[in-house]
């Protein structure tokens, strides 16, 4: 390998900090020279990257970009062609939108880390466009802009040389859409090393992440509406509001945005964490696993790869209140080993992930430029 190959790492926008940026980190520790290139930063919201070297698109200074990224979505796949990436002689995309697209040199290798082909042009395509309330004439515009932006991303995703799947799920879509083989390489978590032996679970459920429709938290609503257990919701979004109206139980608490020790303290002490959606990999599941908290989960997607049955957490097979209850029932009669949980949560460390991309970049470039 080149002793210094130019690195660029390229992610779909920078304003918040979720799984994605996240991910973005990781890969910026693991190549602390590369330069990072999006549509849209907001470095208020993301202190963690203020030595790096960010280069926007002509999006960033657009009205309200910072915080309503997605209203510029049309514009995206031009922003990121905009970018001249001819001095790099590795391009590194984080995608689940529009930065895969970005135009390289033959010379140029470009590796592309996918969370999952763009989801409102493909799998749920339908979803975005019938369950967001849209009247008639909204709707049909809408179909022909996703037809648009599905046909450049097809095209988009021919530009990239080699795929890095976030787990085998994201990786069966990638071949179903994109006709590409991948190699998976799992995000990591930055784990603390809690001492579980004085661990005591109390008498509550958690839940948390960005209140969004997918995330099927009013199936753990509904449910809790039933039992009347206790349950505390972590995490604020745009479902919020109907998810309150939903809830008719007293002890079903919405705790909103809450700080990351406050979370870690509730991981320790929660009976359970409830993951009922279907998510590309879902970091909240190991983060649980690693205070020793066993995970309740939909039996599909990312979460299959993260959760053992039976020994780190338990599966429902149909997102119903139903099956639900039940698996919270059947979680309520086993006894879990802590240290066992938390050992498996281990093996997915940022530390780890950092590892393995590097090796795997390295290698990719001897390949490509013996």
């Amino acid at each position: 390998m080149k002793k210094h190959p130019k690195i660029a790492i390229i992610c779909d926008w920078l304003t918040n900090l979720g799984g994605a940026e996240r991910v973005i980190l990781d890969m910026y520790e693991a190549f602390p020279n590369a330069d990072i290139y999006t549509s849209i930063y907001n470095p208020d919201k993301l202190p963690q990257f203020k030595k790096a070297k960010v280069y926007t698109s002509f999006l960033q200074n657009l009205p309200f970009a910072k915080n309503k990224h997605y209203l510029y979505l049309p514009l995206m796949p031009q922003a990121f062609e905009s970018f001249d990436l001819s001095k790099y002689d590795i391009v590194l995309s984080s995608s689940f939108a529009c930065s895969k697209g970005v135009i390289t040199k033959p010379e140029t290798l470009h590796i592309s880390y996918c969370h999952t082909p763009m989801r409102y042009v493909w799998d749920q395509s339908h979803d975005y466009i019938n369950n967001h309330g849209l009247s008639s004439i909204i709707k049909k515009g809408g179909k022909l802009f996703l037809h648009k932006l599905r046909l450049w991303d097809k095209l988009a995703s021919e530009r990239v040389d080699k795929y890095i799947a976030n787990s085998d799920y994201i990786g069966e879509k990638i071949q179903k859409y994109y006709q590409r083989e991948s190699d998976t390489i799992y995000p990591g978590v930055s784990f603390e090393f809690p001492d579980l032996k004085k661990n005591v679970r109390e008498d509550f459920y958690l839940a948390a992440g960005r209140l969004k429709a997918y995330k099927k938290f009013d199936l753990i609503i509904e449910a809790f509406n039933e039992t009347k257990k206790t349950l505390y919701i972590a995490g604020t979004g745009e479902h919020e509001k109907e998810l309150k109206k939903l809830n008719t139980n007293p002890n079903t608490h919405f705790l909103g945005f809450i700080e990351e020790d406050v979370l870690k303290n509730l991981y320790k002490k929660a009976r359970g964490f409830l993951f009922p959606q279907c998510e590309d990999f879902g970091i909240t599941p190991i983060e649980a696993q690693n205070f020793g908290c066993p995970v309740i989960a939909f039996n599909k997607g990312g979460a299959k790869e993260t959760v053992k049955a039976n020994t780190t957490g338990i599966f429902f097979n149909k997102q119903t209140v139903e099956d639900i209850n039940k698996a919270i029932t059947k979680a309520d009669k086993k006894e879990w080993d802590q240290e066992q949980i938390q050992k498996h949560a281990q093996k997915f460390s940022s530390e780890r992930f950092k590892k393995e991309l590097q090796e795997y970049v390295e290698k990719a470039y001897i390949d490509y430029r013996p």
